[in-house]
């Protein structure tokens, strides 16, 4: 079967309409958004979090490890309020407006959940959970700001760092295989004995996704390796910068789903007086949503298998004329 590029499937904009309350206890299903920065999801992988947010049976959780604070740290840039907190505050209202559609806001859970010895702020909204690890920006190269003491997830997993440190001074995390270990306590909390998972990540593959943002690629890679053991659950694989490139894909009512999230982030970052994202660049990536699917291989029981590193089935490659296949929905 060759490699697919799967389009986002229809969806009536009714399902927009509907009032999001559900009962966790009830899910059928737990889809896990892996996101290096606090507007990836949005970007990248819309409006398949819409869909999932509005679907009353699914229990959306979005962990959010960088700070995306683009080496201020826990600076201001000149504004009145950090940057991570502005994109934080983006990203949580985003999520706050797909979970109260068609209803009146409730009140949300803020807490101090501990994973692995590491206490992480833990926010949840209706069928929503939404983690923010504040680990620092990587840059895109990988190599760290100077302001950040040159810490990234990558120099982390290569081994050239000891110590990950969160940027507001919560914890650090001893290697990789420790911060891997936390990410497994997270999926194990979040799933509990629900049957159905899916873990969304950036696409591993540079030739399909090719000039990705090195903290994309290093959170899929911890993504996946915490959750080696979990054969029950659908991996789906998103192009990142690359899906610019590409044809819109998406039909009016998801374009809509999709710019409106994007729009609602950049009022929520511009609440804490810092530049809005709703700009052409930003723009560019609205109508597209690509993606490929690896099914489930088994069931899950208990607790996902003790996290270690282990090789992703690698994507097969487009045909041999180089057109990528495309399945509608």
């Amino acid at each position: 079967m060759p490699f697919r590029l799967i389009v986002a499937c229809g969806l009536v904009l009714a399902l927009m309409q509907s009032a999001v309350a559900a009962d966790p206890l009830l899910s059928e299903k737990v889809s896990f958004y892996f996101a290096a920065h606090e507007d990836d999801w949005q970007l990248f992988m819309n409006p398949s979090a819409f869909m999932d947010v509005v679907d009353a049976k699914t229990k959306t959780v979005f962990v959010h490890l960088t700070a995306g604070d683009a080496g201020l740290g826990t600076g201001t840039g000149g504004r009145k309020h950090p940057y991570y907190q502005a994109r934080e505050n983006g990203a949580e209202t985003a999520i706050h407006f797909m979970a109260d559609s068609g209803a009146k806001p409730i009140e949300g859970t803020v807490t101090k959940a501990v994973f692995n010895g590491h206490p992480i702020d833990r926010a949840s909204y209706r069928n929503t959970v939404t983690y923010f690890l504040r680990l620092p920006d990587g840059h895109p190269s990988g190599a760290g700001f100077a302001e950040t003491g040159y810490q990234s997830l990558e120099r982390l997993a290569r081994g050239r760092i000891e110590t990950l440190a969160a940027i507001d001074g919560s914890t650090v995390y001893q290697g990789w295989a420790d911060l891997r270990a936390t990410i497994h306590a997270i999926l194990d909390r979040e799933r509990g004995a629900v049957p159905r998972v899916q873990l969304n990540v950036a696409e591993q593959d540079m030739r399909l996704n090719p000039n990705d943002h090195s903290d994309h690629r290093m959170t899929a890679k911890l993504a996946l390796e915490a959750a080696a053991g979990l054969a029950c659950a659908k991996r789906v694989y998103y192009l990142d910068y690359a899906s610019a490139k590409l044809p819109e894909n998406l039909t009016s009512q998801e374009r809509d789903m999709e710019s409106s999230v994007l729009a609602v982030t950049a009022a929520g970052i511009l609440a804490y007086d810092h530049t809005s994202i709703w700009h052409s660049y930003h723009r560019s990536y609205l109508g597209r949503n690509y993606f490929r699917v690896e099914n489930p291989t088994g069931r899950c029981g208990g607790p996902v298998a003790a996290a270690r590193s282990a090789a992703v089935a690698a994507p097969r490659p487009t045909d041999a004329a180089g057109a990528v296949p495309r399945r509608e929905p």
